[in-house]
């Protein structure tokens, strides 16, 4: 698990297509799991600068890897004793999704981004999403696009600070949003005594 809290940006090089190095002042073990631009990947060797993490088939389906011989953010995998300050993110890449608008604001930036219609039923107002690994709040909510507001702390030390309409970046949605679809996927309506027992459960 982790939080969309960024720890460092670091310097990706893709080895071959499966290997990826890490050039980075975060100084993780064998075995560690780190996201790579929200992506969970484990560390699998270590050299005196760098770590090298192993993307399998499908993470090379799922995540943009246009973005991996370039800088990336990285997080280690947070401990049960950390303090969650983002949102709980479990490093699974649902999708990418394009920015295609950025606007500027009095004091912070509006941008824009695409996603498949089909993710968009996990994408909620004023909800929790992980762009690129970073925690955000989705702010409005279109047929195939939201809009995030960010301040500009948080551009000025992400990579958000060099994005550019028509980036293409890795989307993780809301997990709360998508188990609790898979689980009422099949109903076509709720009864009241079935919401105050679900309720009760969480």
């Amino acid at each position: 698990m982790f939080t969309g809290l960024i720890r460092e940006i670091a310097q990706a090089s893709l080895k071959n297509s499966n290997l990826l190095e890490i050039s980075a002042a975060y100084k993780p073990n064998i075995g560690d799991s780190i996201a790579v631009n929200g992506a969970c990947l484990t560390v699998v060797r270590k050299s005196n600068n760098s770590f090298f993490v192993e993307l399998s088939h499908e993470s090379k389906k799922v995540i943009e890897t246009d973005n991996l011989n370039a800088k990336v953010h990285i997080e280690p995998a947070m401990k049960l004793s950390d303090r969650i300050e983002g949102h709980v993110i479990q490093g699974h890449i649902d999708c990418t999704g394009t920015i295609v608008k950025i606007q500027k604001n009095e004091n912070n930036y509006d941008f824009y981004i695409t996603v498949p219609k089909e993710y968009i039923k996990f994408i909620i107002p004023k909800g929790s999403i992980a762009v690129d690994g970073v925690s955000l709040t989705i702010n409005e909510v279109f047929n195939d696009s939201f809009r995030l507001t960010i301040i500009p702390h948080t551009v000025k030390n992400t990579l958000f600070n060099d994005y550019r309409p028509n980036k293409v970046v890795n989307i993780e949605t809301d997990m709360f949003a998508r188990y609790i679809y898979h689980i009422f996927k099949e109903k076509k309506s709720l009864s009241w005594n079935e919401v105050d027992n679900i309720m009760a459960k969480w």
